[in-house]
Parts: C-alpha cells; structure tokens; sequence
C-alpha cells in the first residue's frame, strides 16, 4: 500500500469513527431539549479538531509499521497517486456544492443557525467519507 493510499484509509477509519460520535451526542442532547437550544459549537469544533489530530496520529504509525517492513518504499507517490488525487478531489467537491446550496435555501428561508451549521458539517463530513471511497476504490480497481 502507498504512501498516499495509507493516509485515505486513515481519514476513512477515522471520520467513520468520530462522525457518528458527534451525531449521537447531538441526538443525546437534542432528547431533553429543542436543537435550537444545544451548545453544538465547542463541540463541532472538538468533533473536528480530534477527526484531524486522529488522522494525523493514525497516518504517522502506520507509516512507522510500514516504514519497519519497506523503508525504501514508504513514502513514494507517482503520477496514478495524483491522478486518483484529483479524481478525489472532485467528487468531493460535488458534494461541498450541494451542501452550500443547502446552507444558501436555509438561509433564504431564515433557518436557525444550528440547522445552517450543521447542514455545512454534514456537506464536510459527507464529502470526506464519499471523495476517501472513491479514492479507496480508485486504488484498488484502478481508475476509469
């Protein structure tokens, strides 16, 4: 596995995992209230600051455990990694487009600001998950 294709699979393992983590302490707070009223802000940005910190972390070791098992291989890219790179980079904007075109009616329709961010962070999320995939199934099938 390459260089760049360790540090899909670790934004992928990470964002599965502290995604549904911020989803769940959202819903746990929204049971005892309305989700106009949830402090969701410090924890977006917890939610987001530990996804990169966790990312960065996963990346390093497994770069250290292949570093132990190819030291000659581990950090080469080629023209297919910035290919696969750029086809990545589009899907993921696609969906960054619709998520602001979310944001933009919510706005129109004077929306609360929790559903405005969270429609954003979403978009973020969702982005990340389907452009790692489609960065995942480039490396493994090839690109068309």
């Amino acid at each position: 596995m390459v260089y760049e294709e360790r540090n899909v699979w670790a934004g992928l393992i990470v964002s599965i995992l502290v995604l549904p983590a911020y989803v769940v302490i959202v819903l746990q707070q929204a049971a005892n209230r309305p989700v106009e009223t949830i402090d969701w802000f410090p924890l977006m940005l917890w939610t987001i600051g530990i996804g990169i910190v966790a990312t960065i972390v996963v990346s390093i070791v497994w770069g250290m455990i292949a570093g132990a098992r190819d030291p000659e291989g581990v950090g080469r890219s080629d023209i297919r990694d910035r290919d696969i790179g750029r086809m990545g980079t589009r899907v993921e904007q696609s969906f960054l487009v619709l998520a602001g075109l979310g944001v933009i009616v919510l706005c129109a329709v004077g929306a609360d600001v929790f559903w405005i961010a969270n429609t954003m962070f979403a978009g973020f999320a969702v982005s990340a998950v389907v452009g790692g995939v489609a960065r995942a199934v480039a490396y493994r099938r090839g690109l068309v």
